[in-house]
């Protein structure tokens, strides 16, 4: 007869090779291909299943402001190996950064897919920008052919943004006054059933004018297009101030949710807004207990439905005092319990070193879930396939 400590073992086991992880693969190495260091990473499936990786590469340093451009790595292979660097996206010797990508397959013009590529450019420091000198820019760009070319830049800052009137164009001068903006970081989404079928739907935030500190002007919103493009709407702000960087997965029955960090670092959990018509305005917002994060970034993931409820993924560094210890969790009831902790990577010794940091992540077919990474105090942007089911 079989112990019950007989069968507890075996279903460790069995337990234990659902989640096993891949070893990380080296994606961008600071100091190497022209660039001395890469951050902000971003991943999508295209069309025809290639992964693309893409990140800032910043020319000079680790500064959040300089001559930076948007990267691109591709893989054929699930992520086991990557090929050449390409440059998506620059401006000029100043910044283009925050790349949030999103693959549009509901658009009748382009049957075989189309991609977009929202970013963000700056012509002062972030800083700067918040003072009230120079803007922030959003534009996009789109590849019909799963990533290899793309198409000219589409400015789209006065349908996203409110900038302020030192802006670099004399039309920007609005009432109500945004300073720093950004997209994301990491994917946008496509929603896929109605009422919002083929909404495209980004994750942004802003800081708004005459704050007296940087840990309270900062507010998340997002901004969308039901027309592929051709026009957006901005979203209502979320009513939360320190809500910043976030990520954006689709709910069921219209409802979408929006998962930030939270600037102030009072409460070192993640913020998570609700809304009940496709990202428009906010219904709920809330820090998730069960979401500790060390003000740092993180991403969220559309995974599938189980029992007409959507499965999320949530990626981020699970502590509250390091960017330490990425971590994957899995819900099956849309975020309201997070019962699945996968560990992704940790170094308990490199305590206040940023170990890992930024992710964003991919569904890799039914079962795998491919992490993109920054690891090892930003020296490396890394891939890990890992196994959630």
């Amino acid at each position: 007869m079989i112990s019950k400590l007989m069968v507890s073992l075996f279903i460790l086991l069995v337990s234990s090779d659902l989640i096993a992880s891949s070893s990380d693969t080296q994606v961008f190495v600071s100091g190497t291909d022209g660039h001395k260091s890469y951050r902000i990473p971003a991943i999508i499936s295209a069309p025809d299943g290639t992964l693309l990786a893409f990140a800032e590469g910043r020319m000079n340093g680790s500064d959040d402001f300089g001559n930076i451009e948007i990267v691109l790595k591709r893989s054929t292979d699930s992520g086991k190996s990557w090929g050449p660097m390409t440059v998506v996206a620059k401006y000029g010797e100043l910044q283009a950064g925050n790349p949030a990508p999103v693959v549009d397959l509901l658009d009748p013009r382009f049957p075989k897919g189309r991609i977009f590529l929202f970013y963000n450019t700056g012509t002062k420091s972030e800083g700067e920008v918040r003072n009230g000198n120079g803007v922030r820019e959003v534009w996009y760009k789109t590849s019909e052919d799963n990533g290899y070319s793309w198409s000219e830049p589409v400015n789209i800052t006065l349908q996203v943004h409110k900038p302020n009137q030192h802006g670099i164009n004399p039309a920007y001068h609005f009432i109500e006054d945004w300073r720093s903006y950004a997209n994301t970081p990491g994917h946008a989404i496509q929603y896929s059933a109605k009422p919002y079928l083929g909404r495209i739907f980004v994750a942004a935030n802003h800081s708004e004018k005459n704050s007296k500190s940087s840990k309270v002007d900062y507010f998340a919103h997002g901004f969308y297009t039901d027309d592929h493009g051709i026009s957006f709407k901005l979203s209502e702000t979320v009513p939360l101030a320190g809500s910043n960087e976030s990520s954006a997965a689709e709910l069921s029955n219209g409802a979408l949710m929006l998962n930030s960090r939270n600037q102030k670092g009072d409460i070192r959990e993640r913020i998570v807004a609700i809304s009940r018509n496709g990202g428009v305005s906010w219904d709920t917002v809330y820090f998730d207990h069960q979401l500790p994060d060390p003000v740092c970034e993180g991403s969220i993931l559309n995974i599938g439905k189980m029992s007409g409820k959507n499965r999320l993924a949530f990626c981020n560094p699970a502590e509250r005092d390091d960017r330490n210890n990425l971590t994957l969790r899995i819900s099956s009831d849309e975020g309201m319990t997070w019962t699945q902790t996968i560990p992704v990577d940790n170094n308990p010794e490199q305590k206040k070193l940023s170990y890992t940091a930024y992710s964003d992540i991919v569904s890799v077919g039914k079962s795998k879930i491919g992490v993109l990474y920054e690891k090892s105090n930003y020296s490396l942007i890394v891939f890990k396939l890992i196994k959630w089911k």
